[in-house]
């Protein structure tokens, strides 16, 4: 059985990074000199969403839309059946690449820009996601780091996207 101890190390000014007992780095994601403009991520990781999935996150969101939550009302539109709600989708699209790019790298999310769905998705599509590196600039205002542009675009079971959006990362720099 392998283990692994995480150990942070903290730098004179205050940021935490963490390293593993070995020496070596002991996140998943990049850093920001790791990323090179066109890289192209296939996330492996993909999720069949659930009628509970657009319930609870139409819930917790206080999105009561007809067309994500009553089964009734949506059989009569021209889908027949509940919309997963579209933040959900955005949400999961983005979480479905942390793994691969930005795990214990990300010092904060920007924003989102050219955000669409071109297909919708329904409970029991199952999503998967695909990154591509789009730019690279370091931060005028922050040493040590820097801010990525990520494309992520999300496919269904039948590789129709049904999402697509530009995401502005800010990213930690690889400690020295």
């Amino acid at each position: 059985m392998v283990r692994s101890v995480m150990i942070c190390l903290l730098t004179e000014s205050g940021m935490r990074y963490p390293v593993a007992a070995t020496g070596r780095d002991a996140v998943a994601g990049l850093w920001f000199e790791e990323f090179v403009v066109g890289q192209r991520f296939a996330h492996e990781v993909r999720r069949t969403v659930t009628d509970m999935d657009n319930m609870l996150f139409s819930s917790l969101t206080y999105n009561p839309a007809a067309l994500h939550i009553d089964h009734a009302y949506a059989a009569t539109t021209e889908f027949g059946r509940p919309l997963m709600n579209s933040i959900f989708t955005l949400g999961l699209v983005i979480g479905l690449s942390v793994q691969d790019t930005t795990f214990g790298t990300t010092v904060a999310n920007l924003g989102m820009t050219d955000t669409t769905f071109p297909k919708p998705v329904f409970a029991g599509d199952t999503i998967r996601a695909e990154t591509i590196v789009k730019e690279l600039r370091a931060s005028k205002s922050r040493a040590g780091q820097g801010i990525v542009t990520f494309e992520h675009v999300g496919l269904n079971q039948r590789d129709e996207i049904v999402c697509r959006t530009t995401r502005a990362a800010l990213m930690m720099a690889k400690p020295a």
